[in-house]
C-alpha cells in the first residue's frame, strides 16, 4: 500500500496538528511526549508510525522534522534545508560552495550543504541532500552574517569571508576555478578592504597568497594585489592544490608554484 493511503491514527493526527499549530518544524522526544502525554513507549510507537508514513523525518538522534502535509505523502519536506541548522548546531554558519551558490558568486547548485562548524560532526542525509560538517578552529570561525530563504534565517559566510575559505580549502567548493569565477561575479560587491582585513585575521599565508594572485589574473583591483604583494613572501607554496603537481612556473611576487594555467583558471569566460 502506498503511504498516501496510510490513515493517520488519533495519537498521530494530535501530534501533528498541535505541532502545526505552535509552527514548530523541528520537534524532540520530550515535545511529543509532552503534546500527547502518554508513556515512552507510546510515543515511540506514534513516532515510528509517522516515520514510516513520512509525515516526519529523524534529523539527528531524537530530532525530528515535520513534513507539512502540503508536501505530499509521498514527497520529502520541500523547504529549504537551511532551516535544520539553527536546531541542531549553536556555533555554526552555512559556506564554501553553499555560499557561493547563496550570493550569485556560482550558478552550480551543489547538492552538499558545506557547514562550517567549530566541533567534528559526522556528515548527515537528510532527503535528497548531504550536510558537509567542516570543522574550523574557533580563530579561523568568524566573518558570517545572518541569510535568509522562504522565510527561513540562518547563518552564513560573508562574500569575503567566502571568497577566503574557498581559497583555504579548494575541495569544498568545486576547485579554484569556482573561486576565480566567484570573486570576478562579485567584484563589485565585495568590500576589498574588509577582504584583506579577514585574510590577515585568518593568518593563512597561501590564503593571501592565492588571493593577491587571482586579482591580478582577473585584472581588478591592482592596488589590492600590489598590497598582498608587498608582503614579500618567504619560499614558494603550490597555486591549486587540487591541481597537478607539476610546474608551469613560479610566482615570485606572491610566493606561488604555479600548477594552472591563466587560460585553464579563466575558461568559464570562454577562453
Amino acid at each position: 500500500m502506498s503511504t498516501q493511503h496510510l490513515k493517520l491514527g488519533a495519537q498521530e493526527l494530535r501530534l501533528l496538528f498541535t505541532l502545526e499549530k505552535e509552527n514548530k518544524s523541528i520537534f524532540s522526544m520530550r515535545d511529543a511526549k509532552k503534546i500527547l502525554g502518554t508513556s515512552d513507549a507510546s510515543v515511540w510507537n506514534v513516532i515510528y508510525r509517522l516515520k514510516k508514513k513520512k509525515r516526519i523525518e529523524e534529523i539527528e538522534r531524537g530530532k525530528y522534522l515535520l513534513i507539512p502535509a502540503r508536501a505530499g505523502y509521498e514527497g520529502l519536506w520541500s523547504e529549504v534545508p537551511f532551516l535544520i541548522l539553527p536546531n541542531i548546531l549553536n556555533e555554526y554558519y552555512v559556506g564554501f560552495y553553499s555560499a557561493l551558490n547563496y550570493w550569485g558568486m556560482t550558478e552550480q547548485v551543489p547538492r552538499v550543504v558545506f557547514v562550517a562548524t567549530t566541533k567534528r560532526r559526522r556528515d548527515l542525509e537528510y532527503g535528497p541532500n548531504l550536510f558537509k560538517f567542516v570543522k574550523l578552529s574557533k580563530t579561523r570561525f568568524f566573518g558570517f552574517e545572518e541569510g535568509e530563504m522562504a522565510g527561513t534565517k540562518f547563518k552564513i559566510s560573508s562574500r569575503e569571508k567566502t571568497v577566503l575559505d574557498c581559497l583555504m580549502y579548494p575541495k569544498y567548493c568545486g576547485g579554484i576555478d569556482e573561486v576565480v569565477k566567484g570573486i570576478w561575479e562579485a567584484k563589485s560587491e565585495l568590500d576589498f578592504d574588509k577582504l584583506l582585513e579577514y585574510a590577515k585575521r585568518l593568518g593563512i599565508s597561501v590564503v593571501t597568497r592565492r588571493l593577491g594572485y587571482v586579482l591580478e589574473v582577473l585584472n581588478i583591483k591592482k592596488e589590492v594585489a600590489d598590497r598582498i604583494a608587498s608582503s614579500k613572501f618567504k619560499g614558494f607554496m603550490w597555486l591549486d592544490p587540487l591541481g597537478p603537481k607539476k610546474v608551469i612556473g613560479y610566482s615570485k611576487k606572491y610566493g606561488l608554484i604555479i600548477n594552472r594555467s591563466e587560460k585553464e583558471l579563466k575558461q568559464w569566460m570562454g577562453y
